[in-house]
């Protein structure tokens, strides 16, 4: 339906005539006539007050699908780094009705997931950004360190806080309870290994080796990551060159192996792999994991300039092969802000003055 006939079927049910509900909204009764005859439309700045009278969601105002309004959902939440709390709660609201509908149940409790985490991580990069004043100001106290743990990922010394058996138990028993599907046995993996309990991922990866969707590359990959739990390099090594040797154009493998080495720090050899990984890869659009990669590693070299110019080469991929934009998604203005950051580290600034930059060629 057409926002006009919408205008005027809620202003029928609430009982308005054109010229009271033009009278609520601060404006003349030939701008809703207008509006309900097609000739012109409301500025969106009018759609919160619009929806507020007739006692509706914006949403409702365009009459959207289910569907539509997933989508928008979704889209909002990708493009907007933190929601308004009224259209947070909005969100919520119609999620939480959805999650009760069979059609649209999981992906209304994937959305809902995600409209906590966006809250979530909202306010953890206030908690963040706090955490540090904080710590800044009095750097001999040892009070908002264990903030930054949560909300920037700062490794835990105390074992008790750092290990992983909650997730594992988590995992455990979700592919206990589904034993043919892989996902839960690689979350599992990840989890046994990060903790270096070895012979539990061992004989995990046997179940997970057995499933006929397992991943041939991945059994290779654990193989290695588990020897490598073990403290036994060597092997670890062997098995990820062993992989490389037998599949050099597999972008997959490649992606892995440039993992497993910047794991290790071995830099140089994680970017070249990472590199090769990224040109290997005839997906279109691409990922931007391998060049994030590749960004991290310079950064940890304190080779911003790189860093910075390879985050161009993302904001290039985000522009050109998924056709994202500032206005349409928060990725693109994210990666600017990282370039934009790095380039201060390098001493690039206002002055255009090379440092880093020059050596590596970019300008300022």
């Amino acid at each position: 339906m057409e926002l006009g006939k919408r205008i005027k079927q809620l202003r029928f049910k609430a009982g308005l005539t054109q010229e009271q509900l033009a009278e609520k909204l601060g404006i003349g009764a030939q701008s809703v006539s207008k509006w309900e005859n097609a000739v012109a439309m409301p500025d969106i700045t009018a759609l919160p007050l619009l929806a507020e009278i007739f006692g509706v969601t914006i949403d409702d105002l365009f009459d959207l699908t289910t569907e539509q309004r997933l989508n928008r959902i979704e889209n909002r939440m990708d493009a907007e780094e933190e929601l308004p709390a009224d259209v947070s709660r909005e969100f919520e609201s119609f999620l939480q009705a959805e999650r009760n509908e069979t059609k649209y149940q999981k992906r209304a409790t994937e959305l809902l997931a995600y409209l906590h985490w966006h809250r979530m991580n909202a306010e953890a990069l206030k908690a963040s950004r706090y955490a540090k004043e904080a710590i800044t100001r009095a750097p001999g106290k040892k009070e908002c360190q264990w903030i930054l743990s949560k909300t920037d990922n700062h490794a835990v010394w105390d074992w008790n806080m750092a290990n992983h058996a909650r997730a594992i138990a988590f995992y455990r028993e979700l592919a206990e309870a589904n034993p043919g599907v892989a996902l839960p046995y690689m979350y599992l993996l990840d989890n046994l290994i990060a903790d270096h309990r070895a012979d539990e991922a061992e004989r995990w990866l046997k179940r997970y080796g057995a499933l006929e969707q397992a991943n041939p590359v991945m059994k290779e990959v654990y193989r290695a990551h588990i020897a490598l739990a073990r403290f036994d390099e060597p092997a670890a090594d062997a098995i990820m060159e062993g992989l490389l040797a037998r599949q050099p154009e597999n972008d997959a493998v490649l992606f892995e192996a440039a993992q497993y080495y910047a794991a290790k720090a071995d830099y140089k050899k994680a970017i070249d792999i990472y590199e090769r990984a990224f040109a290997a890869d005839t997906r279109r659009p691409r990922f931007q994991d391998a060049l994030m990669g590749i960004a991290d590693i310079y950064e940890i070299m304190g080779d911003y300039a790189r860093a910075a110019e390879t985050y161009d080469r993302i904001i290039d991929l985000l522009e050109n092969e998924w056709g994202l934009t500032e206005q349409t998604d928060s990725a693109v203005p994210a990666a600017r802000k990282e370039k934009d950051r790095l380039l201060g580290l390098g001493g690039c600034g206002a002055d255009g003055q090379h440092k880093a930059a020059g050596r590596a060629g970019i300008g300022c």
